[in-house]
């Protein structure tokens, strides 16, 4: 089963793809900010799913631990601050996608299916 690291602090969107991720047929390993998820680097993840903006480490300084001890995992960010979502590009791990919020449950499900096949 592909297993998908989600770094979220807003817990009722956190839940919300937590469960969306899991009836698509996913693991997934819900962390509620940045420090939680770079704690859970040293497991193996198909999928870095991620907000830019979260206390502690942000969603791009996870990204770039991630990328360093795990090559070619595949990284997503969600954010609703379209600023970030903006210059993420410029900042994040080469490859990783951008999402900018608000984004529908199922949308978000779609770009995973379509990272994951590719």
């Amino acid at each position: 089963m592909p297993r998908i690291l989600l770094a979220e602090d807003d817990d009722s969107l956190r839940g919300f793809l937590a469960r969306a991720l899991e009836r698509a047929g996913y693991e997934v390993l819900a962390c509620a900010d940045g420090d939680t998820a770079a704690a859970a680097l040293d497991e193996v993840w198909d999928l870095l799913l991620t907000d830019i903006v979260m206390p502690g480490l942000d969603g791009i300084e996870v990204a770039r631990q991630a990328a360093a001890r795990h090559p070619g995992l595949r990284i997503m960010f969600i954010t609703g601050f379209a600023a970030v979502a903006l210059a993420a590009g410029d900042a994040a791990p080469a490859g990783a996608k951008v999402l900018s919020k608000p984004i529908h449950l199922r949308e978000i499900v779609a770009e995973v299916e379509r990272m994951m096949a590719a």
